[in-house]
């Protein structure tokens, strides 16, 4: 079935209730730097498709370009367009209720302004979080100060999840989050447009500050400042931690991120954790069954809102089955002994929901949430004992390129498949050269521009940004990271501020020394005790007198201030303080740039 590119149902409703545009749309952190340009993506994408962007991308990336204040409901308002997700502004009695305050303070708090400039100066009376990826609380800062008791709300687990992503594998998760959003190309016709769920990430300032009230069940019921909100538990849908959220009163449903205008991701490009089809399927037929007779309007944190009790169940019922059909033909496939390759291939959508626009893959993609799906019930090993113990990838180009002849000769069969238009062979076979010889000019050139074809055909957004990035880090060198998750720290448990320390020891250079801290908190009461043993920093709560090589009496602030390196200034110490300098020692830098394309 076509796709149907004179359908403006889309447009209608991304641009239904404007109350303002933001102007300019350029929104600066104190330094005056640019951490977000809303108005370079709406001139980019003004006009006719160009024959370097795939057409049905091109029409998602108009979309989520449209910026400004809107007005959802009465009493519901929602910023877009000025940042990756939506910021929702809910009025209560007395002041206003923030829904995922973007990824950074300073496109929050620009948001904010430019409600206040339309509705009036009403206070922050409370904060949801929807669920536990950062540019659904990175910017709280900006709607909240850090010492506030305004409540904030989140799904049980949340602060669990946001941890173990943001910073357990912060790092790598920036890093590959460079290639995933294509914040580090131009945004141009030729570069980045977006990631198809929105346009792109700002780079400013991101903190957390912690939820004071968890939502541990389905049916729970709060009122915030007057105003009545029930709650359906979705965990393990689009987050680990997510949830969906219901105003009777004003007869609107939030789906949070678990329905957008999009095929969504089963494991994003940039990593996480699997997310379960099935259970996301049933968590969609849920919120129709427990919403759908009292909702007029449903909004989301990405995209536009859809009106109408029809509208709505049609485009639920559509969502529901797109994540059930994958997950259950995955699995019919798996059965008949495919692997997740051979599925990505042969599977195909019905064609009710492959004419859907919101069932395009513009963020996730058929062919890598197939996989992932084969991932979360067999694994990364396929079955095959010829792929259980293969050479890694600079051992495994060396031997391919052998056998090929050498590197010059690899390239030229590169070219060849190239040429004839296999462009995802001639990528393996550049890729093996270059793992040979990372500054060998024709394979570099060769595989930038592989890369770019491959781009520019991609209907997937973050396909297209992670070839595009490929081909400008080959010819151009890694991009620095812009952002970082260290504004989060302040929020974390001691235990998660002990766990960011452990998963950085040196455990080669740690293994023969013993070392053990005992730490009491003495503004919490807490007292935890510390070893260092087979290269391993082992941590936790305990009652017991056991004696350590040191004591630390300090409260929670000062474990911050010892942690950046500010030394053991007002920290009552008994016993040998190097012991904890010996620990300390072992503690490994990331590497913020470390090489995707190239060895």
């Amino acid at each position: 079935m076509p796709l149907d590119f004179a359908d403006r149902t889309d447009f209608d409703n991304a641009t239904r209730g404007l109350v303002a545009r933001l102007e300019p749309g350029q929104i600066a952190n104190g330094d005056g730097r640019v951490v977000y340009d809303a108005d370079v993506y709406a001139k980019v994408t003004d006009g006719e498709c160009p024959d370097t962007v795939e057409p049905s991308l091109w029409r998602q990336s108009q979309l989520t370009a449209i910026q400004g204040l809107f007005e959802v409901t009465d009493g519901i308002y929602q910023l877009r367009g000025i940042e990756l997700s939506n910021m929702t502004v809910v009025e209560g009695e007395t002041g206003v209720i923030i829904i995922d305050p973007a990824i950074s303070a300073e496109v929050a708090s620009a948001g904010l302004a430019l409600y206040r400039q339309h509705r009036g100066e009403r206070a922050v009376r409370a904060v949801i979080y929807t669920h536990s990826h950062i540019d659904h609380f990175g910017g709280v800062l900006g709607v909240l100060d850090a010492e506030t008791d305004v409540p904030i709300l989140a799904p049980a687990g949340f602060l669990d999840h946001a941890v173990s992503e943001n910073v357990y594998a912060g790092t790598a998760m920036l890093r590959r989050g460079i290639y995933h959003t294509g914040m580090g190309l131009p945004v141009s016709a030729t570069g980045t447009l977006g990631v198809g769920l929105g346009s792109g990430s700002s780079t400013g300032t991101t903190g957390l500050l912690a939820p004071t009230l968890d939502i541990t069940h389905t049916g729970q019921e709060e009122v915030l400042d007057g105003v009545r909100i029930r709650f359906q538990l979705t965990p393990g849908t689009e987050a680990p931690a997510e949830m969906n959220f219901h105003f009777p009163d004003r007869r609107a449903l939030c789906l949070a991120e678990n329905a957008c205008h999009t095929l969504h991701n089963i494991l994003t490009l940039r990593g996480a954790e699997v997310r379960d089809a099935r259970g996301w399927s049933r968590y969609i037929a849920e919120a129709i069954e427990l919403f759908s007779d009292d909702t007029d309007v449903a909004f989301a944190s990405h995209h536009w809102p859809t009106w109408g009790k029809d509208a709505i169940v049609r485009f639920l019922t559509e969502q529901r089955d797109l994540y059930a059909y994958l997950h259950d033909q995955t699995l019919r496939l798996l059965n008949q002994g495919l692997v997740g390759a051979e599925i990505a291939e042969t599977l195909e959508l019905p064609p009710a929901l492959d004419a859907a626009w919101h069932g395009r893959g513009y963020y996730g993609s058929l062919s890598h949430n197939v996989k992932a799906i084969y991932q979360r019930y067999l694994g990364w090993y396929d079955g095959n004992p010829a792929h259980l113990w293969q050479h890694p990838p600079e051992a495994l180009a060396a031997r391919y390129v052998d056998v090929i002849g050498d590197v010059d000769a690899t390239v030229e069969k590169a070219r060849g498949y190239a040429d004839s238009g296999d462009l995802r062979f001639a990528a393996e076979l550049a890729n093996h050269a270059l793992f040979v010889d990372p500054h060998h000019q024709d394979a570099l050139e060769l595989q930038a521009d592989v890369f770019t074809r491959l781009g520019y055909g991609s209907e997937c957004g973050t396909w297209r940004n992670n070839f595009l990035t490929g081909a400008k880090e080959l010819r151009e060198g890694p991009i620095p990271l812009m952002t970082d998750a260290s504004g989060m720290a302040s929020a974390l448990t001691i235990t998660q501020l002990f766990d960011s320390i452990a998963i950085r020891i040196d455990a080669t250079r740690a293994w023969r020394t013993s070392a053990s801290v005992r730490w009491h908190f003495t503004d919490s009461g807490e007292t935890y005790r510390m070893e260092l043993s087979n290269g391993v920093l082992v941590h936790f709560p305990t009652q017991r007198e056991e004696p350590a090589d040191v004591t630390l009496t300090l409260t929670r602030p000062q474990l911050l201030v010892l942690l950046g390196d500010e030394g053991l200034d007002g920290v009552a110490v008994e016993g040998d303080a190097s012991a904890l300098t010996t620990i300390l020692s072992y503690v490994d830098q990331p590497d913020r740039g470390f090489a995707i394309v190239t060895p």
